[in-house]
């Protein structure tokens, strides 16, 4: 099915939105060698105070803020 942009679904609005505004991307982590990762992010999942998506973000902005400008190409 093809989506028309002005379609009368219940979450047209919202694919309009992500689909002008937002990207999505997917990990994929070894059981073996990204053992460590895995268990962060189970860690995260469990506290009901955190947020994997902004866990993930912060570590992102943590690196970027420490990396020069020109690499972050």
């Amino acid at each position: 099915m093809i989506m028309s942009w002005y379609s009368e679904g219940k979450y047209s609005s919202q694919t309009q939105y992500d689909w002008y505004a937002t990207i999505q991307v997917k990990l994929k982590f070894n059981t073996h060698t990204d053992k460590d990762i895995i268990d962060w992010v189970r860690k995260q999942k469990k506290d009901p105070n955190s947020s994997i998506q902004g866990s993930i973000k912060r570590l992102i902005r943590e690196e970027i803020s420490r990396t020069p400008d020109d690499s972050n190409v």
